[in-house]
């Protein structure tokens, strides 16, 4: 009975991701012909259709802030990647638009992938030209106002790891645009919705903005520092997390 639980709350789940997609795909397509409506669609994915998924899941955001994003300026957003529920997670913590920088796999899941082409800057990480041009479309949607998220550890990790490796990419990327990077730790996510199919359920999901890390003095020599000690302020949280 139990894994029969497991199997109608992922069935839910995809039901959930798709009919608000189906649903708006006149609006959200019109919303995607330009660059300019990109604040629209942000707003859009946000409210109609994270959070829904969220409280459709029984998963109920609580979030703390130990500093708030400033309307109208841009952050590269960085956080530990254990499940899909932190796309709809991080779109719920920041109120900035932004685009996410994703692998070009996720194009293949059926009508979540039709947008995710169109909205996201897609990288190959097998490709040089690829991770090159991501600079290039980066630069692009910040000179709009917009932020950048990525998740550092360039893929989800196996669930037993806590927290892998950083790559410099967000780290290089938050230098060479002199841009705040903002630590984000996601405690539950993995817990509520893991890769392990027959696992889950409904809870809280809880994050944690972090104090931001300037760059406005840092050098691309200054990449590997900023990395680990990015990469440390989440691995501290989620060892000995200090949740009120």
């Amino acid at each position: 009975m139990k894994n029969i639980g497991h199997i109608i709350y992922r069935i839910w789940f995809y039901v959930l991701v798709a009919v608000p997609i189906l649903l708006f795909f006149p609006f959200l397509l019109l919303l995607t012909f330009s660059e300019s409506t990109y604040p629209q669609f942000f707003w859009t994915a946000r409210n109609l259709w994270a959070r829904p998924i969220l409280y459709g899941m029984g998963c109920f955001p609580k979030i703390v802030r130990e500093q708030r994003m400033v309307r109208g300026k841009s952050y590269m957003l960085v956080a530990n990647h254990t499940s899909m529920l932190d796309i709809m997670l991080m779109l719920v913590v920041s109120r900035n638009p932004f685009v996410f920088v994703g692998k070009k796999e996720l194009v293949k899941i059926p009508i979540f992938g039709f947008f995710y082409k169109r909205v996201c800057i897609m990288v190959d990480r097998d490709d040089i030209k690829s991770r090159t041009g991501v600079y290039r479309r980066a630069q692009k949607r910040l000179d709009q106002g917009l932020s950048i998220c990525i998740f550092p550890e360039g893929g989800v990790p196996d669930e037993k790891v806590v927290l892998d490796a950083f790559k410099d990419g967000a780290f290089k990327m938050a230098i060479a645009h002199k841009i705040p990077v903002v630590p984000i730790t996601f405690y539950d996510n993995k817990k509520r919705f893991s890769f392990t199919f027959f696992s889950g359920g409904p809870g809280r999901v809880r994050a944690r903005v972090h104090q931001f890390f300037e760059t406005g003095i840092l050098s691309a020599e200054d990449t590997s520092t900023l990395r680990e000690e990015v990469r440390d302020v989440i691995w501290n949280e989620l060892t000995d997390p200090s949740w009120p």
